[in-house]
């Protein structure tokens, strides 16, 4: 078949879901109230990291950067589905697919990061808590997000515009519901070798290597827990990363599920169902995972509340 010349190249069709029409309030309204629970639940954690100075410190600081990057990753992805989903139209442009698939990228990297780095931040004040406030000064956590911001920016660009140069044939349809990169290469019609190697050598990199640095980190963790005397001191020890170790599981496990899941299976359904699971429901639960076992945040939450009511409370 001959490759369709890029310039041509206007539009690409995101299959997603059923196209049954019954079923497309029912979508609508299910992925509404998950984005709306995602962003809302998100956005309370950063601001009462914000508003609470006993939450400046480093923990909540990577907590809040995390949470504003979860609202991010869904907002990249679910408005355009529920735009599809209410106009009944799978159509997305080529250059919205490609800022599509760069913004997905980018925050995507940004959460692997910022898990890393706070499994990093546990290990250090578990197994060395003399000298945590040394090691992890304000300056230094800065630098790890800012560090995290420019990786995950430099992937996204190197990936995306390895795209472009890409020639497509006629058939553009995505088995999703956003522009994933590995989809997207596989409706190439022009080689796409080195686009593979690119992909793979990045995803081992920047996958496997977080990925290493937080078993390694947990290990140590582990290792420090066992040599505790105290029950007691076991027990505080662990409830202070059992949230992250959560939070890590879920995305990690969902995340594989689908790269490793055989290509063969994948039909569009399939594939959109396993892609939510890690694109909206794991930031939808991450509020819930930090709030529920943390009395910090809840106290936060609760004094950020009494505050807000107060003041609509107070007279003119």
């Amino acid at each position: 078949m001959e490759p369709e010349n890029l310039t041509r190249v206007s539009e690409f069709v995101l299959l997603g879901f059923s196209e049954e029409p019954d079923l497309q309030p029912l979508l609508f309204g299910l992925f509404l109230s998950m984005y709306l629970i995602t962003v809302l639940g998100n956005l309370l954690i950063v601001l009462a990291v914000s508003s609470d100075s006993h939450l400046h410190t480093p923990m909540y600081f990577f907590l809040s950067n995390l949470s504003y990057v979860d609202i991010c990753f869904t907002s990249t992805t679910v408005p355009k589905m529920l735009v599809n989903i209410q106009t009944q139209s799978k159509v997305i442009t080529y250059g919205g697919c490609i800022t599509q698939m760069y913004f997905f990228l980018l925050f995507a990297g940004l959460d692997n990061f910022l898990l890393t780095v706070m499994a990093y931040d546990r290990f250090v004040a578990i197994c060395h808590p003399l000298h945590y406030t040394v090691i992890m000064h304000p300056r230094l956590c800065g630098r790890l997000v800012l560090v995290s911001w420019t990786i995950s920016v430099l992937n996204s660009l190197l990936q995306s515009l390895m795209v472009l140069r890409l020639s497509f044939c006629a058939d553009l349809q995505i088995p999703n519901f956003f522009c994933e990169l590995k989809q997207i290469v596989q409706l190439a019609c022009s080689d796409t070798f080195l686009n593979n190697l690119v992909m793979y050598f990045v995803t081992v990199l920047l996958g496997a290597g977080p990925l290493a640095g937080i078993l390694y980190s947990y290990s140590k963790i582990v290792s420090c827990i066992r040599a505790m005397p105290s029950l007691q001191g076991k027990y505080k020890a662990f409830s202070t990363c059992a949230s992250h170790l959560s939070v890590v599981s879920l995305f990690y496990l969902t995340s594989l599920g689908v790269y490793l899941s055989s290509p063969a299976a994948h039909n569009a359904l399939s594939s959109a169902t396993a892609s939510v699971l890690y694109t909206v429901v794991t930031p939808m639960l991450n509020p819930f995972i930090y709030s529920l076992r943390n009395k910090d945040i809840k106290g936060a939450l609760k004094r950020s509340f009494e505050m807000t009511v107060q003041i609509g409370q107070s007279p003119d």
